[in-house]
């Protein structure tokens, strides 16, 4: 009789995560452990087995609620976003790969470190070329904390962006291609540098330039602005896209712009 009042508790605790509205089971509950609270550990000890069956399947119907309303809200947010694109800053200087006048404008908030921004690199470099004459990129910063060697890459990037904007893309493309070696920190980064032809001792000067940390800083606040945490996240004509999504997604994005008569291909 206990572990039948068991599974009621666990099998109703999806409905708790989910948030749901039902009072009524809540109170439910509530009595259950009121009137009798060894209940659980009694039950938990007698049928062990039981038990987590009845966990996992309601943590199981928990996730499924939750990554149902996720989605249902990410539609909603899209939906919305597609009316009122969100804007980016696109400074006087900004370094641009592709046409400056193309109908397709992909803006990325990057961590030099994230490994899944490896997977978003993989993914801008197959818009490019889907998309070649139609599409320009730009790349914007958020180092994330917890990476080392996030803010100095960025800080690099930056330096040599000062110099020649295409040093600093076949910089980025480097980077982004041999991630794994950026746990040999600044003599990575310094023979990448060397290697797309900076030079080294106006980098070393420009490096802890204020501008740079300007910069950077300003790209953060506005990929926080636009809700964006981790990384990578990106603006695909305003259209927010929030983790490493393969091609195709964007292909879908870029494809419902068309049919509202947002870009012409």
């Amino acid at each position: 009789m206990k572990f039948a009042k068991l599974l009621v508790v666990f099998m109703s605790a999806a409905l708790l995560v989910s948030c749901t509205s039902d009072e009524k089971m809540k109170q439910q509950i509530t009595k259950i452990l009121k009137d009798d609270p060894k209940v659980l550990t009694e039950a938990i000890e007698k049928h062990p087995a039981e038990f987590i069956e009845a966990l996992q399947k309601a943590a199981k119907n928990a996730q499924e609620e939750m990554g149902k309303k996720r989605e249902d809200d990410d539609k909603k947010k899209m939906e919305e976003s597609f009316d009122k694109p969100l804007v980016a800053q696109i400074r006087n200087d900004e370094s641009i790969r592709g046409p400056k006048n193309a109908q397709i404008t992909l803006v990325e908030y990057s961590d030099f470190e994230c490994p899944f921004c490896s997977r978003g690199y993989d993914t801008v470099v197959a818009l490019l070329k889907k998309y070649d004459g139609n599409i320009r990129f730009i790349y914007k910063h958020l180092p994330l904390s917890f990476h080392e060697q996030a803010m100095i890459s960025a800080r690099y990037y930056e330096a040599i962006r000062m110099q020649d904007e295409k040093k600093a893309f076949a910089f980025h493309d480097e980077v982004f291609k041999n991630q794994r070696k950026l746990k040999n920190g600044v003599a990575f980064l310094d023979a990448t540098a060397k290697q797309v032809g900076a030079d080294m001792a106006k980098l070393k000067k420009d490096l802890s330039s204020e501008a740079i940390t300007k910069r950077i800083e300003a790209d953060m606040k506005e990929a926080g602005s636009f809700g964006m945490q981790g990384t990578p996240g990106f603006l695909l004509n305003g259209v927010p896209v929030r983790g490493a999504y393969p091609p195709e997604y964007f292909v879908t994005i870029v494809d419902e712009l068309q049919k509202r008569g947002k870009i012409k291909l």
